[in-house]
This record gives structure tokens, C-alpha cells and sequence, in this order.
């Protein structure tokens, strides 16, 4: 089992930034990749980015050269800084955990652990 437990939302303002973080704990040994993903009511799922354990990094399109994905190994935690904020962004985020490498293309089906997520909303 991995427990995730995301923090960091808020509200900002579009163009500005938030870092989001990701902290995981008990059996991390196995996982492969951290992905984020994020829902705004009404819409789809959609992939954020995703992290592998050596550092390959994903991006979905619409969040490529905006968002950066790091780790720190240390402290069990992934990051997701959000730059350029855009009303568009704004929506509940969650990070999630696989234990296959295929996940870095942030299909949903390949996590088994997922946090409660934390709400980001971005203001025009």
C-alpha cells in the first residue's frame, strides 16, 4: 500500500504560480512513477505530468512548457510547479502512484494509489 497525501492549492490569479506538493508513504519501494491529474466539475479527467523513479518526466500538452514535475527523493515527495496560470487550470488535483513504468504516459488505468487531491482555482 501508498498513501498520498497532496498540499499546496490555493487561489491565484492568472499568470501567477503555485507549487503543489506530493507526499508518499508506506510501501513507496515498489512505485515507478508519480502522475498528476486534475478534474474540474462538469469535465473529464485529464493528465497533468508525470514523474518517473529516474526522472523521465511527461507532460500533457496543454500544461508542456508551463508546469514543471520534480522529486525529491529524500522526503518521499513530488512537486508540481504551476507557472502561467490560466483560468483554464483552475480544477481539483490529485497525485497518484503506479508501479509500472508505462504510467509516465498518464493513462488513469495505470494507478492503484491515489490522494484526496487539493483544489486549484485560478482567477481571470
Amino acid at each position: 500500500q501508498v498513501q498520498l497525501v497532496e498540499s499546496g492549492g490555493g487561489s491565484v490569479q492568472a499568470s501567477g504560480a503555485l507549487k503543489l506538493s506530493c507526499v508518499a508513504s508506506g510501501r513507496t519501494s515498489s512505485r515507478q512513477v508519480i502522475g498528476w491529474f486534475r478534474q474540474a466539475p462538469g469535465k473529464e479527467w485529464g493528465g497533468v505530468a508525470s514523474i518517473g523513479r529516474d526522472g523521465s518526466t511527461s507532460f500533457d500538452a496543454s500544461t508542456k512548457g508551463r508546469f514543471i514535475v520534480s522529486e525529491d527523493k529524500s522526503k518521499d515527495t513530488v512537486y508540481l510547479q504551476m507557472n502561467s496560470l490560466k483560468p483554464e487550470d483552475t480544477a481539483m488535483y490529485f497525485c497518484a502512484a503506479s508501479n509500472v513504468r508505462a504510467a509516465l504516459d498518464l493513462k488513469r488505468w495505470h494507478y492503484g494509489y491515489w490522494g484526496q487531491g487539493t483544489q486549484v482555482t485560478v482567477s481571470s
